[in-house]
């Protein structure tokens, strides 16, 4: 099997993958000061927990948008499991499609792993919208080409923002408001109108101009943790793929020399 490490700003997210099949996932929040020791002690143990044991993983690789934390993972690979990783977008891992941007390598590990995945699910061109930390929107062509996007700040991010800098203001759960009124009764009710249906019109728009800028029709992709939210209260999304990080280092490994 195929041990797989998609390290994001908040969390890592390692998964067992056989072929392109998800067998077991587990989180951890990101620390790039965690050892490959911590690692392991941490990791292994959930395995096993799950009838999993360290001699089913013939190969890993890691996708990071966190620098410093691949060290520590290739230390957790290589002295735990006696493998050389693969790092995503480096050496026998790389990305395979044209970055037709001005800094192809200032692109995150994420957003060129979805980018993988989508264009090898769907066709034609695409729009992904990632609900991580920031949220982003990428723009894939239908050569599978990566064109460009945005980057906004995430729903929890302007949440705690707000809650962080303002005296009275509570903290309140990320869900859809009670109504669909946008006018609201009270403080918790109005956090919530702001966040939820703010968010909503943050997308919409942004859709809307960058289909406008493609010329072309194009499916809109959406991943991430609040995707599922968002996607059951309105019909911004053709699809949720929720799995489209983990199944592109998936891919990258199929193809590893």
């Amino acid at each position: 099997m195929l041990l797989a490490a998609d390290v994001g700003n908040t969390n890592v997210v390692f998964a067992l993958i056989e072929g392109r099949e998800i067998k077991s996932r587990w989180r951890i929040a990101t620390d790039p000061r965690r050892t490959g020791d911590e690692y392991a002690v941490w990791l292994l143990q959930l395995a096993e927990f799950q009838g999993f044991d360290k001699s089913d993983i013939t190969q890993v690789i890691i996708g990071s948008v966190v620098p410093r934390a691949i060290h520590n993972l290739t230390v957790l690979s290589e002295k735990y499991l006696g493998i050389t990783p693969l790092i995503a977008g480096q050496d026998g891992a790389q990305w395979g499609f044209e970055l037709d941007i001005e800094q192809p390598s200032s692109l995150g590990a994420d957003r060129a792993l979805n980018t993988l995945a989508a264009h090898a699910k769907y066709d034609g061109d695409l729009i992904l919208v990632d609900f991580g930390t920031a949220t982003t929107f990428d723009v894939i062509d239908f050569n599978g080409a990566y064109k460009g996007g945005i980057i906004a700040p995430g729903i929890n991010l302007s949440l705690d923002a707000l809650v962080g800098n303002t005296a009275k203001l509570p903290r309140i759960a990320i869900e859809k408001p009670a109504n669909d009124s946008v006018i609201g009764r009270n403080t918790e009710s109005q956090m919530l109108i702001g966040v939820f249906w703010g968010y909503v019109a943050l997308i919409e728009g942004l859709i809307a101009r960058m289909k406008k800028e493609i010329g072309r029709p194009a499916r809109v992709v959406a991943t991430g943790g609040l995707a599922i939210l968002f996607d059951e209260h309105t019909d911004l999304f053709d699809a949720v793929d929720a799995d489209l990080t983990l199944e592109g280092l998936a891919i990258l490994a199929e193809r590893a020399p």
